[in-house]
C-alpha cells in the first residue's frame, strides 16, 4: 500500500462513528486487503437424537468431533459470516443417497424412529447434494446444492452492498467404510464439474459471480495476476459471491480442458506459484506462513477450530494467532452466533463483518458491521 493510501486511512479511522464506511478510498481496497469469518459445513444441522445416542455409544470419538451444528444460512449471514462451507455429492439421477444405512441401524438398535430427514422427498431429485457423511451424518440445513445457493442469493439481493460472499465448496466422493452395505459416491470428472458450473450458473448470473477470469485478466496465469493486484476493487465485488474449491485433489480434473482454470466458476484451491493459483488452504499453517502467502496475492482460508477440541475447553490460543494474522477467512464451527457451551467463539472486534485485513492495510478500517 502507498504512503497517500496508508495516510487516507489514517485519517478515515479517526473520524467519529464509522463516516469512513463510504470513503471511496475503502472502497479502493482490494478482494484480497480484507479479513471475515466463516463457518465450517455451514449446512450442518447434526445428529437426530436416536441416532446421536447410537453413534455416542459405538463410536464415540466420531460423536464428540461431529456434536455441532450451524443454524440456517441466511441467519448465519444476518450474525456476519461472510464465508460458508457447503460438501456436496454427485448424484445425476437423483435418489442415490434416499435411504441412509443409519436410519436402519437406528432401528435395527431397537430405538425409536428420528423425526424424517427428507419429509419433501428432496434426495430423489436429480442434482448435487449436501451431505456431511454419506449414510452416516446426512441431516443437513438446506437441501439441495442449488437450494442452498437461493438462500445465498436471496439474502445477497436484500443486501447489496455486502462484501463478496465466499462459498467454499467440498466435492465428496470417498466410499465409507461400514458394517453394514453403504451407498459408493461417484467421482468428480471433469464432465460432472461441468455439471456443477452449470447448477451454479442456474442460481447466480455470472455478472454477480468473481471468477478466475475476472482475476486473471492480461496475465498468463492467475498466479502472477494475484501478485500483481488482480483481485477487484471492492467497489466492484460488493454484492457478489466467490466460489472457492476445498481440496486439492479436485483441481486436476476441473482444470481439465480449461487450462489456469479458463471458463471455470470456481477457484481451486492451489499450490502456491501453480499457473491456477489465487487460493490457498492452509488450515494448519502458522500466522507467518499464512501471512508469507497472504502478501504474495493469494487468499487464504485457515481453520481457528477443529472436531470440537478447542470448544470443549475453551482454547482461544488457534483463534487469536489467525485473527492476528493475515488470513482472509478464519473458519469456525462456532460464530459468535453459535457459541459453545464453554463460551469459547470466533469473532472481529466489536462483532463486525468484516474488515480490512491486519497485514495488507497498514491501519485499522471497519469495511461493513
Amino acid at each position: 500500500m502507498n504512503r497517500i493510501l496508508a495516510g487516507l486511512l489514517a485519517a478515515a479511522s479517526a473520524m467519529p462513528a464509522l463516516a469512513a464506511l463510504a470513503d471511496p478510498v475503502i472502497d479502493d481496497l482490494r478482494l484480497n486487503q480484507i479479513q471475515v469469518i466463516g463457518t465450517h459445513n455451514s449446512y450442518h444441522a447434526g445428529f437426530a437424537p436416536n441416532e446421536g445416542q447410537l453413534i455416542q455409544k459405538v463410536k464415540p470419538e466420531i460423536y464428540q468431533a461431529f456434536d455441532y451444528r450451524h443454524s440456517y444460512l441466511p441467519k448465519q449471514l444476518d450474525g456476519g459470516i461472510r464465508q460458508i462451507e457447503l460438501d456436496i455429492y454427485a448424484d445425476p439421477e437423483g435418489g442415490r443417497y434416499s435411504h441412509p444405512a443409519m436410519l436402519g441401524m437406528v432401528e435395527k438398535a431397537g430405538l425409536p424412529a428420528d423425526p424424517e430427514f427428507d419429509p419433501a422427498h428432496l434426495m430423489d431429485q436429480p442434482g448435487f447434494k449436501v451431505i456431511h457423511v454419506e449414510d452416516f451424518d446426512y441431516r443437513s440445513n438446506c437441501q439441495p446444492f442449488t437450494a442452498c445457493l437461493r438462500l445465498v442469493r436471496d439474502w445477497s439481493a436484500a443486501h447489496p452492498d455486502h462484501v463478496p460472499l465466499f462459498i467454499l465448496i467440498e466435492t465428496k466422493e470417498t466410499p465409507l467404510k461400514l458394517d453394514v452395505p453403504t451407498v459408493t459416491p461417484l467421482p468428480f470428472t471433469s464432465q460432472v464439474f461441468d455439471a456443477l458450473d452449470r447448477e451454479i450458473l442456474s442460481v447466480f448470473p455470472r455478472g454477480a459471480i468473481v471468477t478466475p477470469d475476472d482475476v486473471r485478466g492480461k496475465y498468463a496465469s492467475l498466479s502472477e495476476a494475484v501478485a500483481h493486484g488482480g483481485w477487484p476493487k471492492l467497489k466492484d465485488a460488493r454484492g457478489k459471491v466467490v466460489f472457492l474449491m476445498d481440496q486439492k485433489k479436485a483441481g486436476p480434473a476441473y482444470l481439465e480442458g480449461h487450462p489456469v482454470l479458463k471458463g471455470r466458476i470456481i477457484f481451486t484451491n492451489a499450490d502456491p506459484g501453480a499457473a491456477d493459483a489465487a487460493f490457498v488452504e492452509d488450515n494448519e499453517g502458522s500466522a507467518a506462513e499464512i501471512d508469507a502467502l497472504v502478501r504474495r496475492g493469494y487468499v487464504v482460508r485457515a481453520r481457528a477450530d477443529e472436531n470440537t477440541k478447542e470448544a470443549r475447553t475453551n482454547d482461544t490460543k488457534r483463534r487469536d494467532e489467525l485473527l492476528g494474522s493475515g488470513a482472509q477467512f478464519i473458519s469456525t464451527d462456532y460464530p459468535a452466533i453459535e457459541r459453545a457451551p464453554s463460551g469459547y467463539q470466533v469473532a472481529l472486534p466489536d462483532g463486525i463483518a468484516a474488515r480490512c485485513n491486519p497485514v495488507l492495510v497498514s491501519t485499522g478500517c471497519v469495511l461493513e458491521k
